[in-house]
């Protein structure tokens, strides 16, 4: 990795939005800690599982996934992936997985602690490498795994039968946490969690939204970083308010003429994939240095879940961007370049993410074409700093920009 030279952290404002996320999403792993040291029981929760079920039933859970993306952007991440190789657990598989089954055996890292968990919730509607790597820890740990299966729609929209399929296994789900920790299911409690839940939604996508202003008011790796609430705390009161803030705080910049993407905004772009975070700093200055903003991606809208009842969670859960049909997902990310406004589409294609990434190939030549914008990929890791070639990026980054610039110059 190349010698940065590291500048002295702003200080953050303690009644802004970002500060107020930071504490959210800080909290979560401190509760959770609070709450097994007094006895409690705490899980490990996969991102895109039901949040609305545990917190419900009052139960502390922490996130794998989110854990991490932590470790990894603390420079921790090739060092966990070792340990998980020297087990025996290949190189080629997730490296948000090994980081995980490692942190199992070791229980500690300075990059992210977080409490060992007494049971496993896990949802596949993300992807199935999260199968076995759940079921893994469940072997290892001795520990009870809620598993729900999510099947890939063929179709344009939920039919109703797959909408009690998953419904079936959400009661489920409840009826197996019950069991397993004593809390009780509470209707009341459960509408509650519902309403925080679509508040934090609806201010997460208008302030994700603010960037169809140009310039943008705010920086594209600031969803990137704020979208931990969204995983962890959405259907806290707190995780609302904070989400309102800073989506009144993104309509100020605008009308003020400010941003937190510092520099003049050259040309704008989608993201396509999941961040390099041991790199964090090496993307988001290539493109920074080049005038790009980075102003949406569908990542950051996928957390944000609309529904009015039990049946529209269900569906919700079922129409995530990695459990649909291409054309559908395509449509998705067509509909937002067009909105937000971009002039090219950068696509990370995650080393472990195979499936993925072939499908990935071919949606965006079709985005590309929908929108007229250019595309380029660059190879990658989400977590493992060894899999990475800082050349690469930068040479594919250089090869957008020339394009959007020819583009820019013959208008």
């Amino acid at each position: 990795m190349a010698e940065e030279i590291k500048k002295p952290k702003r200080p953050v404002d303690p009644n802004s939005a970002k500060y107020k996320l930071g504490q959210i999403a800080a909290g979560a792993y401190a509760d959770a800690a609070e709450a097994k040291a007094r006895g409690e029981m705490v899980g490990w929760c996969s991102s895109n599982f039901p949040v609305e079920i545990p917190e419900t039933l009052g139960l502390y859970v922490v996130y794998p996934e989110n854990q991490a993306a932590g470790i990894a952007a603390r420079g921790y991440g090739q060092e966990m992936c070792e340990t998980a190789e020297s087990d025996g657990y290949s190189n080629d598989i997730c490296a948000y997985a090994r980081i995980s089954l490692a942190y199992a055996k070791v229980k500690k890292c300075e990059g992210q602690d977080m409490p060992q968990p007494d049971f496993l919730l896990c949802c596949n509607n993300i992807c199935n490498c999260m199968i076995k790597w759940y079921e893994n820890l469940s072997r290892e740990l001795n520990i009870p795994l809620i598993m729900i299966d999510i099947p890939f729609n063929p179709d344009y929209e939920v039919s109703d039968a797959e909408t009690l399929y998953v419904k079936e296994q959400f009661f489920d789900a409840i009826k197996q946490l019950e069991k397993i920790t004593g809390k009780k299911w509470s209707e009341n409690r459960f509408r509650q969690v519902m309403e925080y839940s679509g508040r934090t939604s609806r201010a997460w996508l208008k302030a994700a939204g603010c960037a169809h202003y140009s310039p943008s008011p705010f920086n594209g790796f600031d969803l990137l970083n704020h979208m931990a609430v969204m995983v962890t705390a959405r259907g806290k009161k707190e995780a609302a308010e904070a989400m309102e803030l800073l989506c009144k705080e993104y309509e100020e910049n605008h009308e003020k003429g400010e941003s937190t993407f510092r520099g003049e905004e050259k040309y704008r772009i989608m993201f396509e994939g999941i961040a390099c975070w041991p790199w964090l700093r090496v993307t988001s200055t290539g493109l920074k240095s080049r005038g790009i903003n980075m102003v949406t991606t569908i990542y950051a809208d996928a957390f944000g879940f609309i529904y009015d009842d039990f049946d529209g969670m269900c569906r919700a859960y079922a129409s995530v961007p990695n459990a649909i049909n291409l054309e559908k997902a395509r449509d998705k990310r067509v509909a937002l370049a067009k909105e937000i406004g971009v002039d090219g589409l950068l696509v990370h294609t995650n080393r472990s993410c195979k499936l993925w990434s072939g499908f990935m190939y071919e949606m965006s030549r079709q985005i590309g074409e929908a929108c007229d914008i250019p595309v380029v990929s660059f190879d990658g890791d989400q977590a493992d700093p060894r899999n990475f070639s800082e050349a690469q990026y930068d040479t594919r980054v250089q090869g957008l920009t020339e394009i959007m610039e020819s583009r820019k110059a013959a208008r």
